[in-house]
């Protein structure tokens, strides 16, 4: 198990940024083989998929980040970011990481990180 570990929400006015980190408890070679994910849920709402990133570092986001929102990985520190830029209060949510697999699974979740923007 990755055993994700989610940090850096918090508060933040619309049009601000956050750098939401995650970092696994595994050796850098096995974090290494995996595709990791970051999604986020609103209260009442469905866990949605925020952004991806493959092993080999190509990214994909849905509608709902697109532009705004910029995921990478450091291999080496066992680490990925989410770069969140132009926030907006739809964007309230707990933020989660997790590998695609696991997330496809619904299983092995972190407590993720709270990001509450205001106008």
């Amino acid at each position: 198990q990755v055993q994700p570990v989610e940090s850096g929400g918090g508060l933040v006015r619309a049009g601000g940024s956050l750098t939401l980190t995650c970092t696994a408890a595994v050796s850098s070679s096995e974090f290494s083989r995996y595709a990791m994910v970051w999604y986020r849920q609103s209260p009442g709402k469905q866990r949605e998929l925020v952004a991806k990133i493959s092993s080999g570092g190509v990214t994909t986001y849905p509608d709902s980040g697109q532009g705004r929102f910029t995921i990478s990985r450091d291999n080496v520190k066992r680490t990925v970011y989410l770069q969140m830029i132009s926030l907006e209060p739809e964007d309230t949510a707990i933020y989660y990481c997790n590998t695609f697999n696991s997330a496809l699974r619904n299983s092995d979740w972190g407590q993720g990180t709270q990001v509450t923007v205001s106008t």
